[in-house]
């Protein structure tokens, strides 16, 4: 069947969005597939999103979407990097399993399955846009397509290789809020930069602001994708019987975000909606990961769960009417890093695990020696990765290090760090403090230190079982990276070299 192409225009999906608030909340009275629209952000932080009571970025459509739907509170991804974050949430399953498909720039070996194929083999139609998997090389893993499914340019083009009434699932991956951002876009828009509110762990001036800003506004244009989205399935015909999944991938690309294992790298904006299925008007607190969307995808499309995904499928949580936490044995989520971008001699990455309870967060550094933001003087697991473009957030601590006041927030965000850390998050929720080594605390280290272990053991990872993976030497299929060449503003204001090489001759 072919859908007409029509405008755009916002009336439409405000439309979509009542019939999302008037429809019923019961059980479902057909046994029909449903469809799956999955529309993500890209490096978007939990808390910057209206519902998550911002109160600066104005995101509407989202809003409304997560009022009419269930909203969770502690969604984590199971890596702060695109790559590996993407490839868990494909799987299913934990990124030390996936051999190089824990790296940025790597690959995804095809002996691992991915719950789209599974689902086009039970007669769905799956494809996405934008990046999907990624960035990587898929065919280096033995694929013919991206894991994600056949690629499409728009939501339309998909729709229209529909046979009748088969079912679907698309993934809409947005580049935005991705940096580089668009300058001065956040003031151009409206945004009041007088009341956002900068992180502790920021400066707080103005470029900073202006920085935020900007991001705030890619955000804003997501929120307006979405409504795209939503008003298209609206014209389909298919808003009542579509599981819509909102969701981000990782953190936001400011110090400490992005590629780091504090919330800011991990913690996700999370929103599920289904009001003809599911009672909506919720908020959930349950600890869930981005990577048990696998197993969630296959159990409500009526397929068997592989043995091997580590992840838990959420559809206890999504039929249940309550609101707080649902599930009790939800007391912890483990997360992960191996290499980021191609930032240190010859390709080092800087491997960490963390155990993030309601309470508390552990993370355990493997190689304390190296530079957690990569080589100095380009530090790139903080984007800009080679300076070479705008990041005037990260110009600011590095302009200004020395500062009585920036110095601090400086080496908290490029400094080498302990092996191990651990963060109070009843009395210490922006992750400032690291009372690893404190003596009030050793006992409550200890135990989360064990139970990461046994976790991070049974589920079979090289780091702790000894068997041997060389996550360092895996191939990284972006060459250019290996000898940035930073921007003429970045020379100028830090006095740096033209170029660099991090390989050896």
């Amino acid at each position: 069947m072919l859908l007409e192409r029509q405008p755009r225009f916002f009336a439409s999906f405000t439309a979509v969005l009542c019939v999302l608030g008037i429809v019923g909340c019961g059980p479902a009275e057909s046994v029909k597939p449903p469809n799956f629209l999955i529309l993500m952000s890209d490096n978007h932080s939990w808390n910057h999103l209206g519902c998550y009571g911002d109160p600066v970025v104005r995101t509407p459509t989202i809003d409304r979407v997560a009022a009419e739907g269930i909203r969770f509170t502690n969604a984590y991804c199971s890596s702060p990097s695109c790559t590996p974050a993407r490839a868990s949430m494909l799987t299913g399953q934990d990124i030390w399993r996936l051999e190089e498909g824990a790296n940025l720039w790597g690959t995804l070996p095809a002996k691992f399955p991915v719950y789209p194929d599974m689902l086009e083999d039970a007669g769905y139609l799956v494809g996405y846009a934008g990046k999907g998997w990624g960035p990587g090389d898929y065919e280096a893993g033995g694929r013919s397509r991206n894991p994600a499914g056949d690629r499409f340019a728009t939501f339309e083009e998909f729709y229209n290789e529909r046979d009748g009434g088969q079912p679907f699932c698309y993934w809409f991956s947005s580049r935005d809020p991705h940096r580089p951002y668009s300058q001065n876009s956040g003031k151009d828009s409206g945004i009041d930069l007088s009341k956002i509110v900068v992180p502790p762990y920021l400066p707080d001036e103005p470029a900073v602001r202006d920085d935020i800003a900007d991001y705030y506004a890619e955000i804003e244009h997501f929120d307006a994708e979405v409504a795209g989205h939503l008003g298209l399935l609206g014209e389909m015909g298919e808003i009542e019987n579509t599981i819509i999944i909102i969701a981000g991938d990782n953190g936001w690309q400011m110090p400490r975000g992005l590629a780091n294992l504090y919330d800011f790298g991990t913690r996700i904006p999370f929103i599920v909606s289904m009001p003809e299925r599911f009672a909506g008007g919720r908020v959930v607190d349950d600890i869930v990961s981005l990577t048990d969307l696998a197993p969630t995808i296959l159990e409500l499309a009526g397929l068997p769960v592989p043995a091997e995904m580590t992840a838990k499928s959420l559809l206890p949580i999504l039929s249940s009417a309550a609101s707080g936490t649902i599930d009790p044995t939800r007391e912890f989520t483990v997360m992960a890093r191996e290499r980021h971008a191609f930032v240190r001699r010859n390709g080092l990455g800087y491997p960490g695990r963390a155990l993030r309870t309601k309470d508390f967060l552990y993370i355990r550094n493997y190689e304390p020696d190296r530079w957690p933001a990569g080589d100095p003087p380009l530090f790139g697991d903080v984007d800009a990765h080679m300076l070479h473009y705008r990041s005037p957030t990260k110009m600011e601590l590095l302009t200004r290090r020395g500062d009585t006041a920036a110095g601090p927030l400086f080496d908290m965000a490029f400094a080498k760090r302990p092996r191990e850390e651990l963060y109070d998050l009843e009395n210490d929720p922006q992750q400032m403090r690291n009372v690893a080594a404190e003596p009030d605390y050793s006992e409550r280290k200890n135990e989360l230190s064990e139970q990461l272990t046994v976790y991070l053991r049974e589920t079979g990872d090289p780091r702790e079982t000894g068997q041997p993976f060389d996550w360092d030497g895996a191939v990284y299929f972006q060459d250019r990276d290996k000898n940035p060449e930073p921007g003429q503003e970045a020379i100028e204001a830090l006095g740096l070299e033209e170029r660099y090489s991090y390989v050896d001759p």
